[in-house]
């Protein structure tokens, strides 16, 4: 299984990005996916995590600006980025609990990608 994340970049403060993150392998079912994110010299957050039956949660510092979707047909995670400051600024990095074929639910991690919001 592998995950493969696109769409960061630069940005101006106020902009917006749209994040994709899309799973392919041997997979038979995607249980929770979700976005998390490390800016230099800090920890890895939780950005925003949504069920596969669509519910979704997000950090405090992202409420309102961020929006977390899914298109379970095609094993994709979205996450549109409005409104972007400086200090959203990190390596966005998505990840998902998938359930291969004969095994327990499994965590997997994309490459990353980096998000610059300059002020």
């Amino acid at each position: 299984v592998q995950l493969q994340a696109s769409g960061g970049g630069l940005v101006q403060a106020g902009g917006s990005l749209r994040l994709s993150c899309a799973a392919s392998g041997s997979i038979f079912r995607i249980d929770n996916m979700g976005w998390y994110r490390q800016a230099p010299g800090k920890q890895l957050e939780l950005v925003a995590l949504i069920t596969s039956g669509g519910s979704a949660n997000y950090a405090d510092s992202v409420k309102g600006r961020f929006t977390i979707s899914r298109d379970n047909a095609k094993n994709t995670v979205y996450l549109q980025m409005n409104s972007l400051k400086p200090e959203d600024t990190a390596v966005y990095y998505c990840n998902a609990d998938v359930v291969v074929v004969g095994l327990v639910p499994t965590d997997y991690w994309g490459q990353g990608t980096l998000v610059t919001v300059s002020s």
